[in-house]
């Protein structure tokens, strides 16, 4: 499968390596230019490109940058995509520590990937948002192992969220139905799920313990 990632921190880039090694052809793109991927390019075989064409004849594209900087992607992102792409975005709004006050979240009440969404002018597949990037190498399990992770996904397009949990599972991990995007908030930062270690029993209970407050720290 022809895969896009932008953004090669610590979750883009262990998805680049797992990906990769998996059989899927990655292409990687980062805010800095694709000179400066070359070191993850030699280790994995993953193509480096620039953001704006990260997406070209992808079936699946991973957005995963700071919430901050989604408005400055490049525009027309997914133009050249395939026409069925899904897009996972792995976006947390973190007021305080990185992304400043977003008022479309403060004050319309968006859920991060609602308000990512709009950004972006495409439906997006909430994921990965709460996994620990070290998880992605270490934690993978083959399907029925009793210590499998799950991992919530969240989304409106129900053919897209299928394509994204079939490569979750090839990953490595189970995957739990979170809702759509204005269901997301049940795994955004500071809910149980978020960060949660643990199957789909556990996974499952979390959720639905959610809370649509946001705590104090992530607030602006």
């Amino acid at each position: 499968m022809r895969i896009g990632i932008i953004g090669a921190g610590n979750i883009g880039g262990n998805l680049t390596r797992r990906l990769t090694a998996l059989g899927h052809d990655v292409s990687v793109a980062n805010s800095r230019g694709p000179e400066t991927l070359t070191e993850l390019a030699e280790e994995t075989g993953a193509t480096p490109v620039r953001a704006e064409d990260a997406a070209r004849g992808a079936e699946i594209v991973v957005v995963t940058v700071p919430l901050k900087a989604v408005p400055d992607l490049p525009s027309g992102l997914f133009d050249e995509a395939a026409d069925d792409v899904a897009v996972i975005e792995t976006g947390n709004y973190y007021p305080r520590r990185r992304d400043g006050r977003i008022a479309g979240i403060e004050d319309e009440g968006l859920t991060e990937s609602r308000w990512t969404e709009r950004q972006l002018g495409h439906p997006v597949i909430k994921a990965f948002n709460g996994t620990y990037a070290q998880d992605i190498l270490d934690r993978h399990r083959p399907a029925g192992d009793p210590d499998r992770q799950a991992l919530p996904v969240a989304g409106d397009d129900e053919a897209a969220k299928r394509k994204v949990r079939a490569l979750i599972d090839e990953l490595g991990f189970d995957t739990v139905d979170a809702g759509g995007i204005d269901d997301s908030w049940r795994q955004q930062p500071g809910t149980p799920v978020y960060g949660l270690r643990a199957g789909v029993e556990a996974v499952t209970k979390a959720l639905a313990e959610a809370s649509p407050e946001r705590k104090p720290e992530f607030r602006g």
